[in-house]
């Protein structure tokens, strides 16, 4: 097994998880069988339970694990499936070892940071590393370790230090430590600074560990002076200074990788069995980054979200529908609405605001509602909802998005004025939304339905049926506290508003289809969890097909993209 530890300096969020993803892919396009750890320093045991401004989305894995957004890049970068045990925080590993010390299991000893936190993090990294992530099931070759934060924060200490002893216990030629450093240009000289990587990389050194690879971020291409003036202080070769600036896509990351010849680096450095040369997946990168580039017609989509000030918060839906755009060669033009912008408590406070927000509304060729949690911004959620039934714009309901069109339905059309969520109105008449029976109101942590679960179609007269390949069932992941309630289905449907999809059991809700509209669709689950760039998510696609107008004709060629 062979290791390759990502660390950053300078600032987090310099985009160490997009570096970590790429270099992955670059060994995997070399045929290797790749892996992905994520250690996030926190205290948190998971990333349950944040709000999505503190670290960005929670992402969602088949095995119901809530992690890191990082881990999702991994997954549509790699094209593999991780489990919750790819996710290290501080907590986990706390955790663990406070129950072996309540077990007995140290002997009486005192137990300590060193070694006992240590060792428990190189354990966990060793017995990760070797489970398999690849539909064929065989053990990874190479283990890829994010470490979150920066070097030198306090809370990321114990992690250094069990990677500082991990490199001896892993040999030389088995273990490599990749530096991400930002390199600075400020606007009063113009001139590139290295002075922040030099201290970073002193700081790295003074743990004990050194880098092999100093990776610079930089806004714009960085010299071949201020190349050679980090070779020097910082005690590397010049060959060892990998620049990323700024790039139009994430897929153009891995191609500016290999153009500066990791491949031959790490063939040389960690004794790699494989050619000099990527194989036809990075090819296909390549193809796909100048299609991205080149792209014309625009398609727009107007996310309507409550977490809207931090584009991470909703991350997996951006890829999803820029990959759904980038599959019927569109480019996308995703404007994000808070929606409670779109209320009319707004248009009394600040009705510039409000006017804008509808604007963005109205002028978009799709809107997706995805999901959340709170009462806050669901009545603009509803608004937007009425518009794109009424008005007959394709829209996509994910989650809460699927379970407030449920309710918009039940207000407007059945004429049931106080329908809600027991989530929002516990004390409704018409309860179309409860809280599912496996719900403990008292922990939050873990007490969702989460993970990968099975929907079943059960009816063939079903535009989502029809795009996922006429299958049977489909299996996505979940995160959710509330569903449709059953007991009500019958009042939706008579007035053309279709359960197409539900649980094996047929007692949850799952997809929701309008009669006579363009494209009308709710899903429970969160698809854009398994999208990946070069296999799109259908209930996303099927968005942008409507959106741009294409979708019978895409139908119509058996669910075949044009050349």
């Amino acid at each position: 097994m062979k290791y390759i530890l990502v660390t950053g300096g300078v600032i987090s969020g310099i985009g160490k998880g997009i570096i970590a993803s790429s270099i992955g892919t670059i060994l995997k396009s070399c045929g290797l069988r790749v892996t992905a750890i994520k250690i996030d320093p926190y205290i948190n045991i998971d990333a349950g339970t944040f709000s999505p401004y503190e670290h960005g989305e929670v992402f969602v894995l088949n095995d119901g694990g809530e992690v890191d957004l990082d881990l999702g890049n991994y997954e549509r970068f790699l094209d593999i499936n991780l489990y919750k045990d790819n996710n290290i925080t501080t907590g986990k590993i706390y955790q663990h070892v406070i129950n072996k010390e309540r077990h007995g299991d140290y002997l009486g000893k005192t137990v300590q940071v060193v070694p006992h936190i240590t060792d428990a993090v190189q354990e966990w990294v060793m017995n990760q590393a070797k489970v398999p992530v690849d539909d064929d099931k065989k053990e990874p070759q190479i283990c890829v370790i994010e470490l979150g934060g920066t070097i030198g924060d306090i809370e990321g200490m114990p992690f250094v230090e069990a990677f500082r002893q991990f490199q001896f216990k892993a040999k030389r030629e088995n273990f490599c430590n990749i530096h991400v450093s930002l390199v600075p240009q400020p606007n009063a000289t113009g001139e590139q600074k290295t002075k922040p990587t030099q201290n970073s990389v002193r700081a790295l050194r003074g743990l004990g560990l050194s880098p092999d690879l100093i990776v610079c971020r930089s806004a714009k291409p960085i010299e071949m002076a201020v190349k050679e003036k980090i070779s020097m202080f910082c005690h590397v070769e010049p060959e060892q200074v990998i620049f990323i600036h700024d790039v139009s896509s994430t897929y153009r990351v891995p191609i500016l990788l290999e153009e500066q010849g990791i491949i031959k680096y790490f063939k040389q450095r960690l004794n790699l069995p494989i050619d000099d040369q990527p194989s036809d997946l990075l090819m296909k990168w390549k193809k796909m980054a100048c299609r991205y580039e080149r792209l014309l017609k625009v398609c727009s989509i107007a996310l309507v979200g409550k977490y809207t000030k931090l584009s991470d918060c909703y991350a997996s839906v951006f890829k999803a529908l820029e990959h759904s755009a980038l599959a019927i060669n569109y480019k996308l033009d995703l404007m994000y609405i808070d929606s409670t912008e779109l209320e009319r408590s707004t248009e009394a406070e600040n009705s510039v605001k409000y006017h804008q927000a509808w604007h963005k509304l109205c002028k978009a060729d799709g809107i997706l509602v995805p999901g959340g949690f709170g009462i806050r911004g669901t009545e603009g959620k509803l608004q937007a909802i009425s518009w794109a039934r009424t008005k007959k714009k394709p829209f996509l309901g994910v989650c809460l998005g699927m379970q407030l069109a449920v309710v918009e339905f039940a207000r407007n059309c059945l004429n049931w004025g106080d329908a809600n969520s027991t989530e929002f109105d516990p004390d409704t008449k018409n309860p179309v939304v409860i809280d599912m029976p496996e719900h403990n109101p008292g922990d939050m942590g873990g007490t969702m339905r989460l993970g990968k679960r099975r929907t079943v179609f059960k009816t063939e007269n079903s535009v989502l049926r029809k795009l996922y390949g006429d299958e049977m069932f489909v299996e996505e992941r979940h995160r959710h506290r509330y569903e449709v309630n059953p007991e009500l289905t019958h009042c939706f449907e008579e007035k053309g508003l279709k359960f197409v999809g539900h649980d094996t059991e047929g007692n949850r809700m799952e997809i929701i289809e309008l009669e006579n509209h363009p494209y009308f669709v709710g899903v429970q689950f969160h698809p854009e969890f398994s999208s990946r760039p070069m296999k799109p998510s259908p209930p996303y696609l099927g968005l942008l097909l409507a959106a741009t107008g294409t979708l019978n004709a895409y139908l119509q060629r058996g669910c075949k993209l044009s050349p």
